[in-house]
């Protein structure tokens, strides 16, 4: 294998993992640092699937104990059966929405520009959101109730405008219909394990010819890095928010997001004519 395919397998699962759980837009980085290292393509499509999959896989090891709990009550438990339709209400309008439009968000908005303005826009809505004041109803993912899910899950839906984070859009519209930081933190972490395989699995049948045994050790790399780096932060995120709010990451949206556009337009990269 190419050794240095091989670190853009390892860079790629590194960003992926880091930055999926996090209101800062794992599209947008991977799109970014992409085009950066010049790993693009078919391969990249295929590849792309395959570590989210590794970091998706990492937030259900961390929830394991939640999950078969949920999957073991679920005949006859209505707490489980209550979390369980949430998350239901909570994925549909993102199905219908991808199916009706993924293909045509694609073409015309996977590119460095389009991610800077959702970055920077996302931090300001962040940055909004979290100095209204808050009136909490639900301060467990337990207390949730199918109307919020439903409102959540038309937040999520703005996450296909890459830039805009499916994590970011789901926390901060947790917080607006009123779930505490943790509430509103697990919950995303929650849905996205439908929304994701869902998403990987729709793309990877349609996309099926791109996987080749050839390619094996360099999705490899990219899993197991994505599953690791996932479950550091993961894990760091829920540690972070007991004590500080979601400004710090509106603030490093907002200047990356200007950083992107002010080497477009000094002409030091040609960010505009970029694909992911």
């Amino acid at each position: 294998m190419d050794l240095w395919l091989a670190f853009q397998a390892l860079i790629l699962g590194v960003v992926e993992g880091i930055t999926e759980f996090l209101p800062i837009s794992s599209t947008g980085h991977q799109i970014i640092v992409a085009d950066l290292i010049g790993f693009g393509g078919e391969r990249a499509m295929a590849f792309n699937i395959i570590i989210q999959l590794g970091a998706i896989l990492a937030v259900v090891w961390e929830y394991r104990k939640k999950v078969l709990g949920i999957v073991i009550g679920l005949p006859r438990e209505p707490g489980a059966q209550r979390f369980t339709l949430n998350l239901l209400v909570a994925f549909l309008p993102a199905v219908v929405l991808g199916v009706l439009f993924a293909d045509l968000i694609h073409t015309y908005l996977f590119n460095p520009i389009t991610v800077a303005a959702a970055l920077i826009v996302g931090g300001v809505v962040m940055l909004w959101a979290e100095r209204r004041s808050h009136q909490v109803h639900a301060e467990t993912v337990d207390d949730i109730g199918w109307r919020d899910a439903l409102k959540i899950g038309f937040a999520q839906c703005l996450a296909m405008i890459p830039g805009t984070s499916r994590s970011g859009a789901t926390i901060i519209g947790g917080l607006l219909f009123g779930l505490s930081r943790k509430a509103a933190t697990e919950f995303s972490f929650f849905l996205a394990m439908p929304t994701m395989v869902g998403a990987a699995v729709y793309s990877g049948y349609k996309y099926r010819d791109l996987f080749q045994p050839a390619d094996l050790p360099v999705f490899a790399i990219g899993f197991v890095t994505s599953f690791i780096f996932a479950m550091i932060a993961v894990r760091a995120l829920l540690r972070f928010i007991g004590n500080h709010s979601y400004a710090v990451f509106a603030w490093y949206r907002i200047v990356f997001g200007l950083l992107i556009l002010a080497t477009w337009q000094l002409h030091l990269i040609d960010w505009s004519t970029a694909q992911g």
